[in-house]
């Protein structure tokens, strides 16, 4: 274990290596985790098959993952300082561990948190910790909490907005001919929507990997070398390809019973505002902006038409994942296992 106030001279090769799979360990679980904000409207409405659908979501998870990385610059500089860690990786194997930990037991008790949540709260709280206030950037973390927040809130009127002119666009959907339309149309955006989930989720690894390696030394500036960009993309592609099913039931049918026309109003809105935040270098939860994007499309047919009970729930795991996952973080700090 290594403690504070170790040269960066003397952090061993094996210590980086064991933080690294710590990340792609993470990587890994969070696409098994959020595979459902791409698949689960296809899945609910009948666009696409379960397998048919989860192969898609890993593939072009893969491909959006290699794409962008001003998220992975912003995780790298803009919630701690690598600086401020001294070299301590502990604190990043551990903000690592307390954010997996997290996410495993959601998706245990089958509620749709954000990875994004977790892994931010936790490294906050590690590096609390470990080295006090000074090793947070403030500003950055503002940025990165302000957009954490207010995507959700974005991707609900979003999802409301584009599902309400869909229906005055298409007043006679219900047909045969025209549901298989829609269908047809969301597999399309449903391809989009994992596409951009990979532009913005797999950067988060990136960005913790490439910030351990400044920590370490090993580099100055938080540019993303290509062996890290690649082994992201592989790391989430294939944690999405097993599918997290318990996720996918509560996203897919327990917010409202999704139609074509809708499950194609949720999955147009949400991709927009991911791709919109991945343009602007900021990282969002996926998990909550397609589970609002769905309240927002289900809200179109009125209120009664969402259950509300279940958002909820995940708006309460909205609210308590960053603290819990900070203070998992710091807990593990102090107390490793």
């Amino acid at each position: 274990m290594l403690k504070r106030g170790i040269p960066v001279a003397e952090i061993t090769f094996i210590q980086l290596i064991i933080v690294v799979l710590l990340a792609l360990g993470f990587d890994f679980v969070n696409g098994f985790h959020d595979t459902a904000n791409a698949v689960a409207t296809c899945l609910a409405t009948g666009a696409l098959a379960p397998r048919p659908a989860v192969c898609l979501a890993a593939a072009m998870n893969f491909l959006g993952a290699l794409t962008f990385t001003g998220v992975a610059g912003t995780i790298a500089e803009g919630i701690v300082s690598a600086k401020a860690l001294g070299g301590d990786l502990h604190i990043i194997a551990t903000a690592l561990a307390a954010a997996t930990v997290w996410n495993l037991l959601t998706w245990a008790l089958g509620l749709p948190s954000s990875s994004s949540h977790a892994l931010i709260g936790a490294l906050s709280g590690a590096a609390l910790a470990a080295v006090g206030p000074e090793a947070v950037n403030t500003d950055g973390f503002a940025d990165i909490l302000r957009a954490l927040l207010l995507s959700p809130l974005l991707a609900g009127c979003a999802g409301f907005i584009v599902t309400g002119v869909m229906r005055l666009l298409f007043p006679a959907h219900h047909g045969g001919r025209q549901r298989r339309r829609f269908q047809a149309l969301q597999r399309a955006v449903a391809a989009g929507q994992a596409f951009a989930h990979g532009t913005n989720d797999a950067q988060k690894t990136m960005g913790v990997i490439t910030l351990a390696l400044m920590a370490a030394g090993h580099q100055s500036a938080p540019s993303v070398p290509l062996w890290v960009r690649v082994a992201s993309a592989l790391a989430l592609a294939l944690g999405t390809s097993l599918g997290g099913w318990r996720i996918i039931k509560t996203v897919g049918t327990g917010i409202t019973r999704l139609t074509p026309l809708t499950g194609l109003g949720a999955d147009l809105a949400s991709t927009l505002v991911i791709l919109g935040a991945t343009f602007c270098r900021l990282p969002v939860s996926t998990t909550h902006v397609i589970s609002s994007s769905i309240t927002g499309a289900g809200t179109s047919d009125g209120p009664g038409a969402v259950r509300w009970p279940t958002v909820a729930a995940i708006i309460s795991a909205w609210l308590l994942t960053l603290p819990a996952a900070a203070a998992l973080g710091a807990f593990f700090y102090r107390f490793p296992v």
